[in-house]
Protein backbone atom coordinates (compact mmCIF):
# COMPACT_ATOMS: atom_id res chain seq x y z
CA UNK A 1 0.00 0.00 0.00
CA UNK A 2 1.30 3.11 -0.73
CA UNK A 3 1.41 6.06 1.72
CA UNK A 4 0.53 9.69 0.88
CA UNK A 5 2.12 12.32 1.43
CA UNK A 6 0.10 14.86 4.00
CA UNK A 7 0.50 18.60 2.10
CA UNK A 8 2.89 20.95 4.31
CA UNK A 9 1.27 23.69 6.12
CA UNK A 10 2.45 27.37 5.71
CA UNK A 11 3.58 28.46 9.04
CA UNK A 12 0.57 29.36 11.13
CA UNK A 13 1.72 32.19 13.07
CA UNK A 14 2.93 34.19 9.65
CA UNK A 15 -0.91 33.72 8.10
CA UNK A 16 -2.48 34.18 11.21
CA UNK A 17 -3.76 37.75 11.14
CA UNK A 18 -2.72 40.98 13.49
CA UNK A 19 -4.00 43.50 14.32
CA UNK A 20 -1.98 46.80 13.62
CA UNK A 21 -2.33 49.33 16.40
CA UNK A 22 -3.47 53.16 15.82
CA UNK A 23 0.35 53.97 14.83
CA UNK A 24 1.03 51.63 12.62
CA UNK A 25 -2.05 51.83 11.02
CA UNK A 26 -1.41 55.24 9.49
CA UNK A 27 1.03 53.12 7.24
CA UNK A 28 -0.48 50.24 6.58
CA UNK A 29 -4.13 50.42 7.42
CA UNK A 30 -6.34 49.60 10.10
CA UNK A 31 -7.49 45.80 8.86
CA UNK A 32 -5.98 43.01 10.14
CA UNK A 33 -3.63 41.15 7.95
CA UNK A 34 -1.02 38.16 8.19
CA UNK A 35 2.44 39.51 8.96
CA UNK A 36 4.09 38.53 5.64
CA UNK A 37 1.22 41.06 4.05
CA UNK A 38 2.06 43.60 6.89
CA UNK A 39 5.28 43.56 5.56
CA UNK A 40 4.49 44.05 2.24
CA UNK A 41 2.39 46.72 2.95
CA UNK A 42 5.45 48.37 5.10
CA UNK A 43 7.87 48.19 2.11
CA UNK A 44 5.37 49.26 -1.04
CA UNK A 45 5.11 52.71 1.56
CA UNK A 46 9.03 52.48 2.02
CA UNK A 47 9.61 52.47 -1.58
CA UNK A 48 6.41 54.83 -2.69
CA UNK A 49 7.69 57.74 -0.53
CA UNK A 50 11.22 57.25 -1.08
CA UNK A 51 12.39 56.33 2.24
CA UNK A 52 14.94 53.52 1.35
CA UNK A 53 18.54 54.94 1.82
CA UNK A 54 20.18 55.55 -1.21
CA UNK A 55 23.84 54.96 -0.13
CA UNK A 56 23.04 51.96 2.06
CA UNK A 57 20.07 49.89 1.39
CA UNK A 58 19.84 48.27 4.57
CA UNK A 59 18.83 51.11 5.70
CA UNK A 60 15.18 52.99 6.19
CA UNK A 61 15.01 56.65 6.67
CA UNK A 62 11.91 57.67 8.74
CA UNK A 63 8.69 60.27 7.98
CA UNK A 64 6.53 61.24 10.29
CA UNK A 65 4.23 58.51 9.99
CA UNK A 66 7.49 55.66 10.69
CA UNK A 67 8.91 57.79 13.20
CA UNK A 68 6.35 57.00 15.16
CA UNK A 69 6.60 53.41 14.35
CA UNK A 70 10.38 53.86 15.45
CA UNK A 71 9.79 55.10 18.53
CA UNK A 72 11.01 58.33 17.42
CA UNK A 73 14.30 57.16 15.59
CA UNK A 74 14.74 59.27 12.06
CA UNK A 75 17.01 55.90 10.97
CA UNK A 76 16.69 52.26 11.47
CA UNK A 77 18.05 49.33 9.93
CA UNK A 78 15.80 47.17 7.78
CA UNK A 79 16.56 44.25 10.82
CA UNK A 80 15.60 47.09 13.52
CA UNK A 81 12.56 47.91 11.85
CA UNK A 82 10.96 44.45 12.33
CA UNK A 83 11.28 44.36 15.50
CA UNK A 84 10.24 47.71 16.09
CA UNK A 85 6.70 47.08 13.50
CA UNK A 86 6.03 43.91 16.00
CA UNK A 87 6.24 45.99 19.05
CA UNK A 88 3.17 47.76 17.09
CA UNK A 89 0.44 44.65 16.51
CA UNK A 90 -1.39 42.45 18.91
Amino acid sequence: MATTKKPTKANSALAKPVQPDEVLAKVVGSTPLPRTELTKKIWDYIKKNGLQDEKKKTLINADDALKAVFGGKKQVTMFEMTKLVNAHVS
